[in-house]
């Protein structure tokens, strides 16, 4: 079987690095809020170049914080409207309904999957504080339009940098283009911890003054709680793993990058519909997703011949039991996306005899 993402094959690469990192951080006996994960705040804001990275919990979190943090400075307030595309993984929608915000649904391109940022303006109203862009399936989602629907309106631009990492746009990297972002390294993810974490990167001090307090339990000086806050920590272990990973995402990028592009320029079924694949570094295809009406007889044809694929998303945020709200909205471009997508392997531990093989099989499937 051609696993969708060999996960013990990615990290074997490191192994011995990663047993060594974990048995120096055993014998520090230093778990939380250490010298670690300084470390990989300081490595990941020199990355991205960002002023300010705050490692958190996971990337919901991420998301949660950075909408918390407006709220405290009164940015926003209960019931403030945040724009937000429709297509996405419910995360997005989550951390906006966590703080009692209201998400505005846009429909994508259906080019890139990413929000339609021409029917954005369309969605701004007086209640509008900020747009949520998300960089899906690993895509930047950015353009000077953007930009001026933010300063024109007054509304911040928050990313959701949890499937982009790494990938650029005119030469700055996903997670320092908007006013604040928030990122998941999710084992899965291009860049991966061994477990559950994610961070928020900004350039404003204070947001990242309140970010980093409330996921601490609202303090800044122990015992001493300046806001309601959460426990959103990332272990000291963890990111001394994701600083030794950070140093070769670059790199497994690329193999990404490659692998698409022999998938794009080689499948030539006219039943499957490729994802556009630009010719810069503005993806990094944590996700190579193709679509079909047929998409469940393709994926299980593809099992049959040992391939594994999965679907990322079968269900829609707007048709999901928990918003029932939202279920009566009409979004047709979405929802036909959640209905054909089926995300085929890729990942830098494939083999070319791997990736050949999918291209005949995708190739052969009527």
């Amino acid at each position: 079987m051609i696993k969708f993402l060999d996960l013990q094959k990615i990290n074997a690469q490191y192994a011995s690095d990663l047993k060594s990192i974990a048995s120096d951080v055993i014998g520090s006996g230093w778990f939380l809020l250490g010298d670690k994960v300084k470390l990989f705040e300081e490595n990941l804001a020199t990355f991205i170049n960002s002023k300010q990275v705050i490692a958190c919990a996971n990337g919901l979190d991420a998301l949660r914080l950075i909408l918390r943090s407006y709220i405290e400075i009164g940015v926003m307030q209960e019931g403030d409207e945040i724009i937000v595309p429709a297509n996405t993984y419910i995360a997005s929608i989550l951390a906006i309904t966590d703080n009692k915000l209201v998400p505005v649904l846009v429909e994508p391109d259906l080019n890139t999957y990413n929000i339609d940022i021409s029917k954005i303006e369309n969605h701004v109203t007086p209640k509008t504080r900020a747009i949520m862009v998300v960089h899906l399936y690993g895509r930047v989602c950015w353009s000077y339009e953007l930009e001026r629907i933010a300063k024109n309106h007054n509304l911040k631009i928050i990313e959701d940098n949890a499937q982009a990492i790494g990938a650029m746009w005119e030469g700055r990297r996903t997670g320092s283009l908007g006013d604040a972002a928030g990122f998941s390294f999710y084992p899965g993810k291009n860049l991966g911890a061994l477990g559950d974490s994610g961070a928020v990167a900004t350039s404003d001090p204070e947001v990242a003054h309140i970010v980093r307090a409330i996921g601490n339990y609202g303090s800044v000086i122990k015992y001493e709680n300046s806001y309601m806050g959460l426990n959103s920590r990332m272990d000291e272990i963890q990111a001394a793993f994701l600083s030794l990973k950070l140093k070769y995402l670059d790199k497994e990028n690329e193999i990404r990058r490659r692998i698409a592009s022999f998938y794009v320029s080689n499948i030539h079924n006219p039943n499957v519909i490729l994802p556009n694949c630009p010719d810069d570094n503005s993806h990094v295809w944590h996700l190579f997703v193709v679509r079909t009406s047929k998409r469940n007889e393709l994926q299980i044809y593809l099992t049959e011949n040992g391939v594994q694929t999965l679907i990322h998303y079968p269900i829609p945020p707007h048709k999901q039991k928990c918003y029932q709200n939202l279920n009566q909205i009409e979004l047709p471009i979405t929802e036909k996306i959640h209905n054909e997508v089926l995300s085929l392997p890729i990942s830098p531990v494939m083999t070319i005899e791997e990736i050949e093989r999918i291209v005949v099989l995708l190739n052969n499937w009527k």
